[in-house]
This record gives structure tokens, sequence and C-alpha cells, in this order.
């Protein structure tokens, strides 16, 4: 991600978002001490990107979750 200063989004404002837009790099200005970022909306975040794996389990879910882990916990 870019660093800038705000004059600099400020002068190349459309530029620099044209840029984001078309990249997917964000561009990060910081001001009264707060950072700032301009990312792009469609790219979505970490959890929309995981693929899901419908075989990964080898057992019924419900099985896991009725089970009794009491005997494994050791305070």
């Amino acid at each position: 991600m870019e660093r800038m200063t705000l004059s600099k989004l400020r002068a190349n404002l459309y530029r620099i978002v044209d840029t984001v837009i078309l990249s997917g790099r964000g561009v990060e200005i910081e001001r009264r001490g707060r950072r700032v970022r301009i990312v792009s909306a469609n790219e979505g975040d970490a959890l929309d990107q995981l693929k899901p794996h419908p075989d990964y389990l080898q057992t019924d879910p419900e099985a896991l979750v009725h089970m009794d882990w009491s005997q494994e916990w050791h305070p």
C-alpha cells in the first residue's frame, strides 16, 4: 500500500482513485495523527476469498458438535 501526503492526494485525486480501482492496491494517507486508507470495495475481505471444501470432514458435523470433550480438558 502506497503512502502519500494529503496534498499529493488532493492534487491528483482522480488519477489516484483510478489507479486504486485498476490495480487493486490501496493508498494510505496520514492526517492529524490518524491513518486513512482508500481501497477498492470490490476486492472483498479475506473471509470472502475462502473456498469451500465440502468433502473435508469424514464424519457427520453434528457428531462433532455433540462430542464430549470434558475428559480432554486439563486446567
